[in-house]
């Protein structure tokens, strides 16, 4: 699998320097980095004014609106109440400009209605429009300009995240505030693409192509007939395989060939790679299965992982670690360039792996692992009534009420841990039990993370401490005595759950939704 773009799961907006005077306590993830925010082009005429009564009135007839009304107000406070969509000459381009993104809200993944569509679109298809500037229409372009922000650059609200279990914390931004930044530079689009980070636009081009699959009416079920086929197979399949891999991007010409060539053959394994397959470049039911998934459900999927890309916050340190859940893999950034990766057993799905952030502080060598008062209960008690013998056999101990297993090969956390200080008791560990990292899902364990080379991470963690080079590593993994090892900086770690993004090398990836979570998001954008 390709690693996530910086997985673009977590980043790029940054702080606007502009207007620092009104906005210099604004926590950095509030406002967009001055070179890639959307910035004003809002009128500058001086004459057309509104006030506070008018925005009253205004909310009044149009209440759809009202969760604007105080962006909106304070949105005028800070232009001393002049228009923003007018100027000398009537309606401005930025007017129809939000008209136009208004209309194409589906290519942005925003299933919701825009409200008062049919005033905008009297307003905008008028063959004669009416003359003068009408506050109301104002009023009515500056909150569906809200409207649009919070869409497509906000999403749906943190308390509906949350119920989703997910605790990254979400990008804030104070619209009125970061309008008010915008206003400083009349130059730029209200619309510039890269106020969003770049995979989001990157999942948005892919919905986009997904979509024209889709209605060009391309996309057939092909026969899952049972047989498999390898290199230098024929068969009539084989070209209607051909054309769905073109058709995916796996494929670079369709020859219409029937014959399983070698281009074929690093297409299948192409696909197979994006979809988390085993790569052998051999088309079985695996394979088929994949590749015969409703285009509407990936779409769907597009759709769904648009909307997380909207919550990610920025400001991730040169160097991080990423999980992504959905694809059983750890992501290792060193100057924002990925070191390395490997694979990773997650919770299954009675115990999931929450998404959340912490900062990884201790490498722990040769490991106590002290065992949960909940599976202390249901598992190693009722094991112990049956067996009195079990501590022993299983190398654990009493620890006061409490019961550990002693450092060891055996040791449930291997022979190194990783900790990052959190309430759901989650951290980073070996496993004495290596063959389930070759399992293509990987959703084991009691929701902490086991990973597959911890050794690995070790070195890289340490590599600048001359105290700690491969030899000591390796002792003090075997050693059998428990020892903490504190980072001088501890470095962040993001638990995420992507089940569609774009790799480092452009190809969309899909995974499964191990926790069923996909569909929930989906019905809570359709009610927001």
């Amino acid at each position: 699998m390709h690693p996530i773009p910086k997985i673009a799961l977590l980043l790029l907006l940054a702080s606007c320097n502009a207007g620092q005077d009104k906005i210099k306590n604004i926590p950095r993830d509030t406002i967009p980095h001055p070179e890639l925010s959307v910035r004003g082009n809002f009128s500058d005429q001086q004459l057309l004014r509104t006030d506070s009564a008018r925005i009253d009135s205004f909310f009044q007839k149009f209440p759809l609106l009202g969760n604007f009304r105080d962006d909106v107000r304070k949105f005028y406070a800070y232009r001393q109440n002049r228009f923003a969509w007018y100027d000398e000459n009537g309606l401005t381009e930025q007017a129809d400009n939000l008209f136009n993104h208004l209309n194409n809200l589906d290519k942005e993944g925003i299933q919701t209605a825009v409200p008062y569509k049919d005033s905008l679109d009297k307003l905008f298809n008028d063959p004669l429009p009416k003359e003068g500037a009408d506050p109301d229409i104002e009023i009515l372009l500056t909150a569906e300009y809200f409207f649009y922000a919070e869409k497509v650059w906000q999403g749906i609200p943190e308390k509906e995240s949350t119920k989703l279990q997910w605790y990254l914390p979400r990008k804030k931004l104070d619209l009125p505030l970061l309008i008010d930044s915008l206003l400083k530079d009349s130059s730029a689009s209200l619309f510039a693409n890269n106020f969003s980070n770049q995979q989001y636009y990157q999942l948005k081009m892919e919905l986009q192509k997904y979509r024209h699959i889709d209605s060009a009416g391309l996309w057939k079920p092909l026969p899952a007939n049972g047989n498999i086929y390898r290199k230098n197979d024929s068969a009539e399949i084989i070209h209607e395989i051909r054309n769905r891999l073109f058709l995916l991007g796996d494929l670079t010409k369709d020859s219409g060939s029937n014959l399983f060539d070698d281009s074929l053959e690093e297409a299948v394994k192409s696909f197979q790679y994006r979809y988390g397959l085993h790569p052998d470049g051999i088309m079985g039911p695996a394979f088929f299965r994949e590749v015969n998934i409703p285009l509407t459900e990936n779409i769907r999927k597009l759709i769904v992982n648009m909307e997380r890309t909207r919550w990610v916050p920025a400001f991730l340190r040169n160097q991080y670690l990423i999980i992504n859940i959905p694809a059983f893999t750890l992501y290792v950034y060193d100057q924002d360039t990925l070191a390395f990766k490997m694979n990773v057993v997650v919770g299954k799905d009675i115990h999931k792996t929450v998404v959340f952030n912490g900062d990884l502080k201790w490498v722990v060598f040769s490991p106590y692992w002290n065992v949960p008062a909940s599976i202390m209960k249901k598992e190693i008690l009722p094991a112990i009534k049956k067996d009195p013998d079990y501590l022993r056999k299983n190398n654990m101990e009493w620890n006061g009420n409490m019961i550990r297993q002693k450092p060891g090969p055996s040791n449930s956390l291997g022979l190194v841990k990783f900790l990052f200080p959190n309430s759901y008791n989650i951290y980073l560990h070996d496993s004495p039990a290596k063959s389930l990292f070759d399992e293509p899902s990987r959703a084991f364990s009691h929701g902490c993370i086991r990973l597959a080379n911890p050794k690995k991470l070790a070195e890289f963690l340490l590599r600048k401490n001359p105290e700690w080079n491969e030899k000591k590593i390796t002792a003090a993994m075997h050693r059998g005595r428990e020892q903490y090892v504190t980072l001088p900086n501890p470095v962040p770690v993001y638990i995420a759950y992507l089940t569609a993004w774009v790799d480092n090398q452009g190809k969309l990836n899909f995974r499964k939704d191990i926790y069923n979570r996909d569909q929930a998001l989906e019905e809570m954008l359709i009610r927001n």
